[in-house]
């Protein structure tokens, strides 16, 4: 299956966070899309691999990908190098993506930024004829997608473009709270963290409403490239 678009996370939930409206988005305009999880977020203050699972399938649902693999790459403690850039590198050659979608170049999670390089080289190494990789016993032909963004954490970085998601918003927050054993219950038991406050999981649409107003519209979220954004004409933008 070819994909218009693959999103990369270091831990499932990075990719609704970060950038689960512009995903809805592009599945409503008839893209097909698809997620990959580096890790099965182990090491998560709250819940277990086998929970965010089961919520990573549900919020798949809810943004209407087409795919959602997961690599299994060990929690905090995967690092950018040949070994798991080759297992990534078959995803891309796999799927094909025109344009991918990755982790913030930098945040507060060690995990973020590591995720964010090691998706970024493998998509250039991805391109290189003589780097080698099979899938099933088949021998994978070299792919470079052609754009490669970075959507936005914890940090406020400053965007380098941002999209109009008004009308998925709603769709975002839906898959966002799918886990529910990350982020705010006022019935949990369980260690509180960053992550686990009100403040933290209404913040996301705060910013999300933030970004839309220093544009005109209602809600944008942000991202930032690797190279200039051009545009055909003035009239693309709005």
């Amino acid at each position: 299956m070819k994909l218009d678009i693959l999103a990369i996370g270091a831990h499932p939930d990075d990719v609704e966070l970060g950038c689960g409206a512009t995903v809805a988005k592009a599945v409503a305009e008839g893209k097909k899309v698809g997620i990959l999880d580096l890790t099965r977020g182990e090491l998560g203050t709250r819940g277990s691999a086998e929970i965010r699972d089961k919520e990573a399938a549900v919020a798949a649902k809810i943004l209407g990908v087409s795919v959602r693999e997961n690599l299994a790459f060990a929690d905090a403690f995967f690092v950018n190098d040949k070994v798991h850039q080759l297992e990534v590198i078959k995803m891309i050659r796999k799927y094909q993506p025109d344009i991918v979608l990755c982790n913030a170049v930098e945040d507060r999670h060690i995990d973020h930024q590591k995720g964010s390089n090691l998706a970024s080289d493998a998509c250039f190494l991805s391109g290189l004829e003589k780097v080698e990789t099979q899938l099933d016993g088949v021998k994978q032909e070299a792919w470079r997608p052609k754009k490669v963004y970075h959507y936005i954490q914890w940090k406020n970085i400053e965007p380098h473009f941002v999209v109009d998601v008004g009308d998925f918003i709603h769709t975002k927050m839906a898959s966002v709270k799918a886990y529910g054993s990350q982020f705010y219950n006022p019935d949990s038991s369980e260690p509180v963290s960053p992550i686990t406050s009100k403040f933290f999981l209404d913040s996301i649409s705060y910013r999300a409403q933030d970004l839309g107003r220093l544009i005109g519209v209602d809600y944008a979220e942000g991202f930032t490239t690797e190279r200039y954004v051009a545009v055909k004409s003035l009239d693309d933008l709005i």
